[in-house]
């Protein structure tokens, strides 16, 4: 009889610890989970944030918003609208420039008068310039040329000139100096 508890004393002490041991194997599989959407969701994240979104129209097979990587070009939106129509001026279309989230490639036909940004000759475009091109802007000096690219870094590219009066230390009467040598 001893031996008879003594024997159902080992199997329920086995299984006792048996059963705990695979709920810790379940905490230890929650725990897991949770860490992988975790990674995944960063991963996803971080995807997202390398690809900018285009619109490209006019002359080209199949207008659209395309996806495509940073630091893509105009050539490459094109290509992926299914290349241009025969009657495209391509000669009007900079194939080269880099795409920024949000662009429009417009490809105008051949005898189409092309809008020009002759209004816009020597400005400085305040979405793409280099912190040297906007110390060149009146009461610009460094440091707010670097909270200029700060912002837009953060913000993204700004809409309208105006914008810039969001950047810290850009006010009304600093906007009246700079407005007409600036452009988006």
């Amino acid at each position: 009889m001893r031996r008879i508890r003594i024997m159902v004393l080992i199997i329920t002490l086995f299984l006792g610890l048996v059963g705990c041991q695979k709920n810790d194997d379940k905490k230890v599989s929650l725990e897991t989970v949770e860490e992988t959407k975790d990674v995944e969701h960063e991963q996803e994240t971080a995807e997202n944030t390398s690809y900018n979104f285009v619109y490209v129209c006019g002359a080209v097979k199949r207008e659209g918003v395309y996806e495509l990587p940073v630091g893509s070009r105009v050539y490459q939106a094109i290509e992926a609208a299914g290349g241009f129509l025969e009657d495209a001026n391509v000669r009007n279309v900079n194939q080269a420039e880099i795409l920024e989230d949000e662009a429009r490639v417009y490809v105008p036909v051949i005898g189409e008068e092309v809008q020009t940004d002759s209004d816009d000759e020597g400005k400085i475009n305040i979405n793409k310039a280099s912190k040297e091109e906007l110390m060149t802007l009146p009461g610009v000096g460094e440091s707010r040329a670097e909270s200029i690219i700060k912002y837009r870094e953060e913000q993204g590219a700004f809409r309208k000139v105006e914008d810039i009066m969001q950047v810290s230390g850009i006010k009304e009467g600093l906007f009246e100096k700079i407005k007409d040598y600036i452009t988006i």
